[in-house]
């Protein structure tokens, strides 16, 4: 398997995490949209990054609760 989904992730998260809006479920499924619409948008399909990841949607919410704790030191 190639990399290039968690790639996509992992640069997608860093440029997006801080402007997701909290760690509610409405807010993670909006930016699991954003992702798969902009992974899509470059040919990278969304089975391509779960593959890589496992739950797409914990790792958003564990970018998302991290970034949120780091503002708060």
């Amino acid at each position: 398997m190639s990399p290039r989904g968690v790639n996509f992730l992992d640069k997608w998260l860093s440029s997006n995490v801080s402007g997701l809006a909290s760690s509610d479920v409405i807010s993670v499924a909006e930016a699991i949209q954003k992702l798969f619409a902009d992974a899509k948008a470059i040919g990278i399909s969304s089975t391509e990054i779960e593959e890589e990841t496992g739950s797409v949607y914990e790792t958003v919410l564990d970018a998302i609760v991290h970034h949120d704790a780091g503002l708060a030191d």
